[in-house]
């Protein structure tokens, strides 16, 4: 289990420890799916990362990989932009999480945008106890249509070769596998198959 300490600063200004946060901000950085991307009933609620999700999201990262044997967490190098998830991201990029019942993040997601009408998703990552119900799928629609509404016309991104249940999935949503590959140099020894799809 990953615990959630309440924020220091919190405490010092006498305020609720944990995830207390701004009402007007909370609605401000929260997307509602449309009813396409309804979950068990229940609608897909994103909220923009801040930096007090890292240690949580670090734990989510630690819980995929441990399904891959020398895959490992290495935040000094590869992961960086998750040692601050709220600061401003690259391309115009945002990254999103959605928790369950009890406030921890169950899955994460990323986007950016580094040509004029291209969008690479990044950090898609699911809890493992939360998946099998359609999760992925539907965070995969929702940047998609993020992307579109930015003026995107296609999608890629890279996924390690490792992840042969992501790349089913993908396939599924009507991404192509394309002839890239790409090796990354780092702790984990990861090379990554490139992914694509029109939008």
């Amino acid at each position: 289990m990953v615990r959630r300490p309440g924020d220091e600063a919190d405490r010092r200004q006498g305020q609720p420890a944990g995830r207390q946060r701004d009402p007007e901000v909370q609605a401000r950085d929260r997307v509602i799916v449309s009813e396409a991307f309804k979950i068990a009933d229940n609608a897909l609620v994103l909220r923009i990362a801040e930096d007090r999700d890292a240690q949580d999201l670090f734990g989510l990262l630690s819980l995929c990989f441990a399904d891959y044997p020398g895959c490992f967490i290495d935040p000094h190098d590869d992961l960086r932009d998750l040692r601050a998830p709220g600061s401003p991201r690259q391309n115009d990029g945002v990254l999103w999480v959605t928790e369950d019942e009890s406030g921890r993040i169950r899955a994460c997601v990323s986007v950016d945008f580094p040509g004029a009408a291209t969008a690479e998703l990044h950090r898609l990552y699911v809890r493992p106890d939360q998946r099998g119900r359609g999760l992925g799928s539907s965070l995969v629609r929702a940047v998609e249509r993020h992307a579109r509404e930015k003026g995107a016309t296609c999608m890629f991104f890279w996924s390690d070769t490792r992840f042969t249940d992501a790349h089913r999935l993908y396939k599924k949503l009507g991404y192509t596998q394309t002839d890239r590959r790409r090796d990354l140099g780092d702790i984990s020894n990861s090379s990554e198959y490139h992914f694509e799809k029109d939008l």
